[in-house]
């Protein structure tokens, strides 16, 4: 009899162990690829600049999965130690809280969760289970922790806190690292407006307004009717820019696009994606868009990945940049990796040099340089955290 009861526990106890212990891991690691190929050589000379660089990262989807940011994880493409060795200043950390299934870049439904299963298999607390503002609330506690346990991690939601990180650079070098928050997509607001205080308490300072499904903000590029904002989309595009929220475009529709531009009056970010001209996949930018990104005084993040570059090559990285530089001007090119966002990448985050060279091949200047891998998005951010009735008039 007790052998009949101690092989059915045996079979959950194995059984939990695998879904709890083990499968978060796998997945993860199964997802954030580096895939492996050569990497460009690095010239002393281009080692030399990097290091005098602050270089500010729009992207990251790190917080989501079940990893000490403390530690070097031995997976995935960013952690703190990661950033140290890549000499990153600044990275904007984003909160996922919602996937469908089958996810694809051409049209997918809001009727299906991947994110869900992640969550409790990571063994999350109850209330992520079933809210998606739970979900965010727990990734800037999950920040606020590393924050509170290593003193080389700077918690960054005020212009201030930029001239903070700024000179504990000078002072430390740069083992100081700054993360400020950002939101992929505006659904974890639940359908109320006042769940953004919330999120702005907690400490998000930039958001988009959609993912890879249309929501009750906007259409997505990559749902089933692509539509423009919606009346509570505008009113919530609005609200933060009057908070000092930073708006991101990425993954909206081409109509969402549009009409954030057009009413926008604050800089726009495109926090991570390529663009048309290099990359012809339907997330990433065209020229008109480019151009109107720019007009706001806003910034283009290009990422590394394939579908971002149609390639993972850091020259190809550099080729879309340079169209944007060309386009509308250096002032509006900035660096968006999306790293470990399931995403498959030729360089983690310590291997940035490899931008930094591929820059200089494409005939980028030291000044040029400096504006792309942080200084364009420094600007942009320290103006956009000043929340509207506080901002000083425009010219």
């Amino acid at each position: 009899m007790r052998k009949k009861l101690w092989i059915p526990l045996a079979l959950v106890a194995v059984a939990a162990i695998g879904l709890f212990g083990i499968a978060p891991g796998y997945v993860e690691s199964s997802m954030n690829r580096i895939d492996g190929k050569p990497l460009i050589k690095v010239s002393d000379e281009a080692k030399a600049l990097h290091k005098t660089l602050t270089i500010v990262d729009l992207h990251s989807d790190t917080l989501m999965w079940r990893r000490d940011l403390l530690q070097h994880g031995g997976r995935g493409h960013m952690d703190l130690p990661r950033l140290v060795e890549g000499n990153v200043a600044l990275q904007v950390f984003s909160s996922v809280t919602k996937t469908p299934k089958g996810q694809n870049y051409d049209a997918n439904g809001a009727d299906s969760d991947n994110i869900t299963p992640l969550v409790i298999a990571q063994l999350q607390p109850v209330r992520t289970w079933n809210s998606l503002l739970e979900r965010s609330l727990w990734h800037a506690a999950k920040l606020d922790r590393a924050v509170a346990s290593d003193n080389d991690l700077f918690k960054v939601e005020v212009g201030a806190d930029l001239d903070g990180l700024e000179a504990r650079r000078r002072i430390k070098g740069p083992s100081q690292v700054g993360a400020m928050l950002s939101i992929e997509g505006l659904q974890n607001l639940e359908g109320k407006a006042e769940n953004l205080d919330k999120l702005y308490a907690a400490g998000f300072r930039m958001a988009g307004l959609t993912h890879f499904f249309d929501n009750e903000l906007a259409g997505s590029m990559h749902g089933i009717k692509k539509g423009g904002l919606t009346p509570f989309g505008r009113d919530i595009v609005r609200r933060m820019e009057n908070k000092g929220m930073i708006v991101d475009i990425a993954h909206c529709s081409q109509t969402c696009v549009t009409e954030i531009l057009a009413m926008a009056r604050r800089p726009v970010v495109s926090s991570h994606g390529g663009v048309q001209a290099t990359c012809k996949v339907n997330r990433n930018l065209s020229d008109e868009h480019i151009r109107g990104v720019a007009r706001t005084g806003g910034i283009i993040g290009i990422g590394y990945w394939d579908a971002a570059i149609c390639d993972t090559s850091p020259r190809a990285a550099a080729q879309a940049m340079k169209h944007v530089r060309d386009l509308v001007g250096i002032e509006h090119v900035a660096l968006g990796s999306d790293y470990d966002g399931a995403t498959t990448v030729r360089f983690d985050t310590s291997q940035l040099t490899q931008v930094t060279q591929a820059l200089m091949d494409e005939g980028f200047s030291e000044a040029e340089i400096r504006a792309v891998m942080g200084g364009n998005a420094l600007r942009v951010i320290r103006a956009g955290l000043v929340p509207m009735a506080k901002a000083p008039p425009t010219q």
